[in-house]
């Protein structure tokens, strides 16, 4: 395949990188070509060709997805992996500039040195892209807000091949739109975040028995309703890996801030502790290197949003279900804090409000994916009346119920018309993707 004026490398299916380049970390794919362009030009050029071919166009960043956007068979990619540069444009007011295709351990491990970071997610190889265009929940989320509500402007090439600016100054209703749209208006190719300084946070799991999940799940909950924003946390429980239903309940705690002891402690007097590592840590040091499955494993997950009012019902449902064999692997995870002093439409990012949001997962062959998927079902019905919403970073399926779920029905008419704007043909579709009005 030759691309007129495209100065990066094209992996095709006859070439000895395209077993790796075709697949993504979760998703394998079969696409005609994988294009790696080396600067802004060579997306412009990469994007007409995508357009002018007909070919189905797939755009990966760190190649997380559960959906697997990042690949397809048959089609195009444009892989930005070679647009990684993080750069400090302004010391005074902590401004970064990071490359479309940079992901998140990069970006950790190069303000460090200038002691300064960024909220992001959990994970070092998940890419900066996907991560921040549909949110960003991570280790400072209620001090700090999502990823998104860090961006300053976006450099971003449209469906015609025009490279863009917008900020709060600059296309306004696309700054609106890719903060929490997804990639449904162009392919980002540099991003501009305001940065916080940091130093060590506490970091580590305080581990409790499976028997004292239900009674130490909710007043975890409502401890983190009212404990300092400068904590985050995570429950998860139900891991095969450590048991399954007599797996242990693990609270992840990161805590950004003075008189650790004091903010900890409540958490470690709900109930039995049984493990207790938590550390100061460099930030950078806790972000996880993301687990490749083996080939033939599987994972579907699914999330959802709970409100203050929600949490008992919704926790008395999981620790039900988590103590019982076949169960997916459960996570409950505080938002609320920054996130919730946001209005509610000043980005496209829809449930601020939300007290946690729940992840399930189960993981495994296909055939343990498609046995399990009717208790997976039954759960879900039980939680149905008390969850809404869903979180596009934590979610498996992209179709209309699925979309619906991410952005309620005022928020995805206004992405339309932004749509319609930007992307009149719909070559953007790899995503949870909004139809032009």
């Amino acid at each position: 395949m030759k691309v007129e004026g495209f100065a990066g490398d094209i992996v095709g299916a006859d070439d000895d990188a395209y077993e790796a380049a075709r697949r993504t970390v979760l998703v394998d794919g079969q696409p005609a070509a994988v294009l790696r362009p080396l600067t802004v030009a060579d997306v412009q050029k990469a994007v007409q060709y995508a357009a002018s071919s007909g070919l189905q166009l797939a755009v990966r960043g760190g190649g997380h997805a559960f959906a697997g956007f990042g690949t397809n068979d048959g089609g195009l990619v444009i892989d930005l992996s070679l647009l990684r540069t993080v750069e400090v444009i302004d010391k005074e007011r902590h401004l970064v500039k990071i490359g479309g295709g940079a992901n998140w351990g990069q970006v950790a491990d190069a303000l460090a040195p200038h002691g300064l970071a960024i909220s992001s997610g959990d994970t070092r190889s998940v890419g900066v892209g996907g991560l921040t265009l549909s949110g960003g929940i991570g280790w400072k989320v209620r001090k700090y807000g999502l990823a998104l509500d860090n961006l300053v402007a976006v450099e971003l090439v449209t469906a015609a091949g025009d490279v863009v600016r917008a900020s709060a100054d600059e296309n306004i209703e696309l700054f609106w739109a890719v903060r929490g749209g997804g990639g449904n208006f162009g392919i980002v190719t540099a991003f501009e975040f305001a940065a916080h300084p940091t130093g060590d946070v506490h970091f580590g799991k305080i581990v409790f028995a499976a028997s004292e999940i239900a009674d130490v799940l909710p007043r975890w909950a409502e401890y983190l309703s009212t404990a300092p924003e400068e904590l985050t946390s995570i429950a998860s429980f139900a891991n095969p890996f450590l048991g399954g239903p007599e797996a242990p309940l693990e609270i992840q705690v990161a805590y950004d801030g003075n008189n650790a002891a004091e903010a900890l402690d409540p958490i470690r007097k709900l109930g039995t502790v049984i493990a207790d590592d938590v550390a100061l840590t460099p930030y950078a040091e806790v972000l996880v290197n993301g687990a490749v499955p083996p080939p033939g494993i599987q994972l579907v997950t699914r999330s959802a949003f709970v409100d203050k009012d929600s949490v008992p019902d919704v926790l008395r449902i999981l620790a039900e279900a988590g103590t019982t064999q076949g169960a997916p692997v459960i996570a409950v995870r505080t938002v609320g804090g920054a996130v919730a002093r946001v209005a509610d439409d000043a980005t496209a990012y829809a449930h601020r409000q939300a007290e946690l949001m729940i992840i399930l997962t189960t993981i495994g062959p296909p055939p343990v994916i498609e046995a399990t998927r009717p208790a997976r079902q039954q759960l879900w019905d039980r939680l149905s009346p008390h969850v809404h919403g869903a979180y596009a970073n934590f979610l498996s399926e992209a179709d209309d119920v699925d979309v619906a779920a991410v952005y309620p029905a005022a928020t995805y008419e206004r992405l339309a018309a932004v749509k319609h704007d930007y992307d009149p043909t719909n070559l953007f579709t790899g995503n949870h993707n909004i139809r032009p009005a």
